[in-house]
């Protein structure tokens, strides 16, 4: 039997990921980061020595890559040929990548296909930019995580390792991203009609949370 789908889509930085995983937990659901799978399959690009920049490439490395997936600690994860790639999947140079390689077709087609596989898991808090658009259009909750860009460039900047970089460089990196991701040919980021849109600039992430759960247990 399928589970039910909680989707929670937003740009970089709006808080999606950590309220989605608290959601999950209070829901008992099955958290799941939809932008770990693109981080996965661009680790693997650049690992290859693949330019990111190069579709055909980035193709071939997909359909050589062995990707499987597991429950751990509340979550749905993956390991790629083999293991756990969690930490290395946040690196700096992945951040530069992975916009371009979620671009290409073929990859999101890919994962798409892998993250309503999950499905079979069990019920499901998934996030990422296109999960109530694309990935489940027919989610039973959609919801849509923004924040003022001020705002997302200092939760980002507070996340980075001490004079990494500036507030300002952050600010001007998310806005490239939220560029890429809202004009990309496939699956741009943009907000399901049907979604309860939440601005969670100045809210702590318990009230955002208790929003979420709100507006479930009204729809429930």
């Amino acid at each position: 039997m399928m589970g039910k789908v909680i989707a929670i889509d937003g740009p970089s930085a709006s808080g999606k990921s950590t309220v989605a995983r608290r959601v999950a937990a209070v829901c008992t659901g099955l958290y799941v980061d939809s932008g770990s799978l693109y981080r996965g399959v661009t680790h693997a690009v650049l690992t290859r020595g693949i330019d990111p920049e190069d579709a055909s490439e980035v193709v071939r490395v997909l359909r050589e890559a062995d990707i499987s997936f597991v429950e751990d600690n509340g979550a749905v994860t993956f390991r790629l040929d083999g293991e756990d790639v969690s930490d290395a999947i946040r690196r700096p140079e992945i951040n530069r990548s992975v916009s371009a390689v979620a671009a290409v077709a073929a990859v999101r087609e890919r994962v798409t296909q892998w993250l309503r596989d999950m499905r079979t898991h069990g019920d499901l808090v998934m996030e990422g930019r296109d999960i109530g658009t694309v990935v489940f259009p027919d989610a039973s909750h959609k919801f849509y995580l923004n924040a003022s860009e001020e705002e997302r460039a200092r939760r980002r900047h507070a996340e980075m390792p001490a004079d990494d970089a500036s507030v300002e460089e952050v600010d001007r990196s998310l806005r490239r991203r939220d560029k890429l991701d809202s004009t990309r040919k496939v699956a741009p980021l943009k907000t399901a009609p049907d979604a309860i849109v939440v601005d969670t600039t100045g809210l702590s992430i318990e009230e955002v949370v208790q929003c979420i759960v709100d507006h479930l247990g009204e729809r429930a």
